[in-house]
């Protein structure tokens, strides 16, 4: 039998939840059921439209209540009139509209948490909790599903383990050609011949930039050979951060080895010529993409030792995990990380890629989707 899946989700940008929407959409068309996306619009509109899946407007990122309610009666019409079997919301403001539009139809009601919401109110608490109300809550980590579990008393039985996935066909180090890695490395004035460490992101204070470079001035400080650090991010108008981040750089005269390089289009390419990828990020990250796409690609990772970087990142073998406040101890760990010998970086290349295969892969993430679909459509059927 087939299904019709409503997927609701702000809008169709960047990130890690929209590939995931793109990914499910274009899954559940090549199964032979439906699929619906409903979002405010975005670049991916056209990656869902070409899937063959549906994409209906409307701006469902408002977090008016009035808004709100005015889309959930909407939404309970688009419901009705193409039989949707299952919603699926993705982000909070949506949801509410999802969840009251599923009690007006009677429709299953399916959630994904991307993160650990941060709630310092009942308030905050009660509006992020349509998120735990689904027949099922789908948690992209370990991190996320305990969580999940501790804060808002969703049983584990209803809470299952869906790691984001990668995709792991472009993630794959032969498949970079050397004129792609030589168009980056031109770009940013790089040689094939430095030690280069990423640390991609978007730049904000959250991402904790300026850890890095104060290991870079302990290094420079114990005269050690320094590599290049690439900060691989735009400020998205935060101009104040990333213009402290430069004069940081300045006053430490580090302005030849830690470079903003700006938003990379083609992160393959430029994972393909890293010898390391560092996250410090000082708050947890309810996945933590940057890990596990380096892990693939065969680069090692230092990341902080908090949120899901704990489920990802396996310490000593694929990576290391710190404290994100010791600008000396990740000194320390970066050039033991750089003075891997060719052998050692092999081992844990092979180790990591195998892992990221194994459990993040994005046909897995896709095939863990549609059996939940699957599964909370037989128990509506059922009642």
């Amino acid at each position: 039998m087939s299904l019709t899946v409503l997927q609701i989700i702000p809008a169709l940008g960047t990130g890690g939840a929209e590939q995931a929407c793109v990914d499910i959409a274009g899954a559940l068309m090549q199964r032979g059921d439906a699929a619906i996306v409903v979002s405010s619009g975005g670049r991916r509109v056209a990656e869902v439209e070409k899937a063959g899946a549906r994409h209906v407007l409307c701006e469902v990122a408002t977090k008016n209540p009035i808004h709100i309610i005015q889309n959930a009666f909407w939404l309970a019409k688009v419901i009705k009139s193409h039989h949707v079997d299952v919603v699926h919301a993705r982000s909070r403001a949506p949801a509410w509209s999802a969840w009251l539009a599923c009690r007006m139809t009677g429709c299953s009601y399916v959630t994904t948490f991307h993160a650990a919401y941060k709630f310092s109110s009942l308030p905050k608490k009660f509006y992020n909790r349509v998120m735990a109300r689904g027949a099922r809550v789908i948690a992209v980590s370990p991190f996320i599903q305990r969580h999940i579990h501790e804060n808002y008393g969703v049983p584990l039985a209803k809470i299952p383990l869906v790691n984001r996935g990668v995709d792991i066909d472009a993630l794959t180090p032969t498949m970079v050609s050397q004129e792609r890695k030589d168009t980056l490395l031109k770009d940013w004035g790089l040689k094939a011949t430095d030690k280069i460490i990423l640390l991609p992101g978007r730049l904000s204070p959250i991402k904790n930039h300026e850890l890095i470079i104060e290991a870079m001035v302990v290094l420079k400080r114990q005269k050690k050979a320094l590599p290049v650090v690439c900060f691989v991010g735009d400020d998205q108008g935060r101009l104040a951060y990333s213009e402290g981040l430069h004069a940081h750089i300045r006053k430490a005269s580090l302005t030849k080895h830690v470079k903003l390089v700006g938003a990379c289009s083609d992160m393959p390419a430029a994972l393909s010529f890293a010898s390391l990828v560092v996250m410090p990020s000082k708050i947890p990250e309810g996945f933590g993409r940057v890990p596990v796409e380096s892990m693939a690609m065969g680069v090692p990772v230092i990341a902080s030792n908090l949120g899901a970087t704990q489920d990802t990142v396996i310490e000593g073998e694929t990576g290391w995990l710190l404290p994100p406040k010791d600008p000396v101890l990740w000194a320390q760990r970066i050039e033991q990380a750089l003075s891997l010998s060719p052998s050692e970086h092999r081992r844990m290349a092979q180790i990591a890629r195998a892992y990221v295969e194994d459990h993040f892969s994005d046909h897995a993430m896709v095939a863990q989707t549609l059996a939940v679909y699957d599964d909370v459509s037989k128990e509506s059927h059922k009642k």
